[in-house]
């Protein structure tokens, strides 16, 4: 009789055991890995982490990288200065490359110029060279700034027609710093002139 209590007490601990196992596998489950809902705070943390990354990314500037760049940049210079001419009296097609600040001093200039009864004729001859002085990143802005070394024909004119300033047959080095800038987070891959440095 006293081996069938033993018996009976050996089965209650086994059921007691078996159904502790279960409750536990229920509650902790048998994953190897963490496959539940990511706490929204820490999700925030990751998305921010790969937009980090992908600031990073874009702000390598490789060789290919500011090749690529200063193809752009000798472009925007040339139609930039170019649109400083009067010779036809037109509207600023460089507009999209410039900041509102230096849009805004463009205007200036050019309306300064009109009020004296001067005009410009200026002849784009060519960039000697474009290189890249520093490059860095503010924010999601990056901004590059470049030296340049170009050739111009230019002279300022009068209302007579007369030569006030320049020549019209002379050949001109000129050597600006340009800074460019774009907002990696914009779907818009055009960078825009943001100032210049005398």
């Amino acid at each position: 009789m006293n081996y069938s209590f033993e018996y009976i007490d050996i089965i209650l601990l086994a059921m007691i055991a078996g159904f502790i196992f279960l409750r536990l596998r229920g509650i902790l489950g048998k994953r190897t890995g963490f496959e539940g809902k990511i706490n929204p705070e820490f999700d925030n943390i990751i998305k921010k982490a790969q937009v980090d990354n992908n600031i990073k990314s874009k702000e390598n500037f490789d060789d290919k990288a500011q090749s690529e760049f200063l193809k752009g940049a000798k472009i925007a210079y040339e139609t930039i200065i170019t649109d400083f001419s009067d010779n036809d009296n037109k509207i600023i097609a460089s507009k999209s490359l410039l900041s509102k600040k230096i849009y805004d001093q463009f205007v200036e200039a050019l309306n300064e110029r009109n009020q004296r009864g001067h005009f410009a004729e200026i002849t784009f001859i060519g960039v000697n060279s474009a290189k890249i002085k520093e490059h860095d990143k503010i924010g999601t802005m990056l901004k590059v700034t470049v030296d340049f070394v170009a050739e111009v024909i230019t002279c300022i004119r009068d209302k007579e027609k007369k030569i006030v300033s320049g020549d019209p047959d002379k050949i001109k080095k000129i050597y600006d710093t340009w800074v460019f800038s774009r907002d990696i987070k914009s779907n818009n891959p055009n960078w825009q002139l943001v100032d210049t440095l005398t």
